[in-house]
Protein backbone atom coordinates (compact mmCIF):
# COMPACT_ATOMS: atom_id res chain seq x y z
CA UNK A 1 0.00 0.00 0.00
CA UNK A 2 0.66 3.58 -0.42
CA UNK A 3 0.31 6.73 1.62
CA UNK A 4 -2.03 8.73 -0.34
CA UNK A 5 -3.34 12.51 1.20
CA UNK A 6 -5.79 14.37 -0.65
CA UNK A 7 -6.50 18.40 -0.12
CA UNK A 8 -8.11 21.31 -2.31
CA UNK A 9 -11.73 20.45 -1.06
CA UNK A 10 -13.67 23.21 -0.08
CA UNK A 11 -17.13 25.18 -0.11
CA UNK A 12 -17.84 26.91 -3.68
CA UNK A 13 -20.78 27.96 -5.39
CA UNK A 14 -22.41 26.15 -8.21
CA UNK A 15 -20.37 26.86 -11.51
CA UNK A 16 -17.28 27.53 -9.39
CA UNK A 17 -14.23 25.71 -9.67
CA UNK A 18 -11.55 23.75 -7.50
CA UNK A 19 -7.98 21.64 -7.68
CA UNK A 20 -7.86 18.89 -5.75
CA UNK A 21 -4.48 17.52 -5.19
CA UNK A 22 -3.12 14.05 -3.77
CA UNK A 23 0.08 14.20 -2.46
CA UNK A 24 1.75 10.39 -3.05
CA UNK A 25 3.92 9.91 0.26
CA UNK A 26 6.38 7.83 -1.73
CA UNK A 27 7.52 6.12 -5.13
CA UNK A 28 5.00 4.25 -7.32
CA UNK A 29 6.00 2.70 -10.24
CA UNK A 30 5.29 4.07 -13.18
CA UNK A 31 2.86 1.35 -14.60
CA UNK A 32 0.73 1.77 -11.76
CA UNK A 33 -2.88 3.51 -12.21
CA UNK A 34 -4.59 5.92 -9.91
CA UNK A 35 -7.77 7.28 -9.86
CA UNK A 36 -10.54 9.98 -7.98
CA UNK A 37 -14.00 8.64 -6.42
CA UNK A 38 -16.48 10.24 -4.64
CA UNK A 39 -18.82 9.24 -1.84
CA UNK A 40 -21.97 11.48 -1.29
CA UNK A 41 -23.88 10.51 2.49
CA UNK A 42 -26.33 7.48 1.57
CA UNK A 43 -24.93 6.85 -1.75
CA UNK A 44 -22.30 4.29 -3.50
CA UNK A 45 -18.93 5.41 -3.77
CA UNK A 46 -18.67 6.94 -7.94
CA UNK A 47 -15.52 6.73 -9.87
CA UNK A 48 -14.90 10.10 -11.18
CA UNK A 49 -11.80 9.82 -13.34
CA UNK A 50 -8.54 7.03 -13.97
CA UNK A 51 -5.04 7.94 -15.24
CA UNK A 52 -2.06 5.72 -15.86
CA UNK A 53 0.76 7.13 -13.95
CA UNK A 54 2.97 6.45 -16.52
CA UNK A 55 1.07 7.05 -19.87
CA UNK A 56 -1.20 9.21 -20.98
CA UNK A 57 -4.36 7.50 -20.56
CA UNK A 58 -7.15 8.97 -19.17
CA UNK A 59 -11.13 8.66 -18.92
CA UNK A 60 -13.64 10.16 -17.04
CA UNK A 61 -17.31 8.71 -16.08
CA UNK A 62 -20.25 10.34 -18.01
CA UNK A 63 -21.27 12.81 -15.13
CA UNK A 64 -18.31 14.77 -15.21
CA UNK A 65 -16.94 14.59 -18.58
CA UNK A 66 -16.19 18.15 -20.05
CA UNK A 67 -15.94 19.49 -16.83
CA UNK A 68 -13.35 17.79 -14.89
CA UNK A 69 -9.41 16.71 -16.06
CA UNK A 70 -7.36 14.41 -14.28
CA UNK A 71 -3.53 14.95 -14.20
CA UNK A 72 -0.27 14.50 -12.65
CA UNK A 73 3.21 15.78 -11.31
CA UNK A 74 5.18 12.83 -11.86
CA UNK A 75 8.51 14.00 -10.49
CA UNK A 76 6.28 16.11 -7.40
CA UNK A 77 3.97 12.71 -7.06
CA UNK A 78 0.80 14.64 -6.56
CA UNK A 79 -2.25 13.89 -8.86
CA UNK A 80 -4.90 16.62 -9.47
CA UNK A 81 -8.41 16.99 -10.46
CA UNK A 82 -9.43 20.09 -12.00
CA UNK A 83 -13.15 20.30 -11.24
CA UNK A 84 -15.02 23.28 -13.13
CA UNK A 85 -18.58 24.19 -13.63
CA UNK A 86 -19.32 22.70 -10.48
CA UNK A 87 -23.24 21.52 -9.43
CA UNK A 88 -25.00 20.79 -6.20
CA UNK A 89 -24.60 16.85 -7.25
CA UNK A 90 -21.32 17.46 -7.11
CA UNK A 91 -21.09 17.42 -3.51
CA UNK A 92 -19.30 14.76 -2.06
CA UNK A 93 -15.71 13.49 -0.34
CA UNK A 94 -13.62 12.89 -2.80
CA UNK A 95 -11.17 10.20 -2.49
CA UNK A 96 -7.87 9.34 -4.52
CA UNK A 97 -6.43 6.13 -5.05
CA UNK A 98 -3.79 4.04 -6.38
CA UNK A 99 -3.27 0.44 -7.81
CA UNK A 100 -6.56 -0.91 -9.21
CA UNK A 101 -6.90 -4.70 -8.27
CA UNK A 102 -9.67 -4.52 -11.62
CA UNK A 103 -9.46 -4.21 -15.07
CA UNK A 104 -12.51 -2.22 -14.68
CA UNK A 105 -11.03 1.27 -13.47
CA UNK A 106 -14.74 2.37 -12.32
CA UNK A 107 -15.16 -0.04 -9.95
CA UNK A 108 -13.70 0.54 -6.40
CA UNK A 109 -11.28 -2.10 -6.24
CA UNK A 110 -7.72 -0.26 -5.57
CA UNK A 111 -5.31 -1.37 -2.90
CA UNK A 112 -5.02 2.15 -1.68
CA UNK A 113 -7.47 5.37 -0.32
CA UNK A 114 -6.74 8.73 0.96
CA UNK A 115 -8.66 9.98 3.56
CA UNK A 116 -10.63 12.24 1.12
CA UNK A 117 -11.64 15.99 1.21
CA UNK A 118 -15.02 17.38 0.92
CA UNK A 119 -16.35 19.56 -1.53
CA UNK A 120 -19.23 21.25 -0.86
CA UNK A 121 -21.31 23.06 -4.38
CA UNK A 122 -24.18 25.04 -2.73
CA UNK A 123 -25.54 28.96 -3.20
Amino acid sequence: EVQLVESGGGLVQPGGSLRLSCKIAEYIAIRSSMAWFRQAPGKEREAVAYIAWGESMTDYSASVKGRVTISKDIAARILYLQMNDLKPEDTAMYYCAAHRTSSDWTRALYRSWGQGTQVTVCP
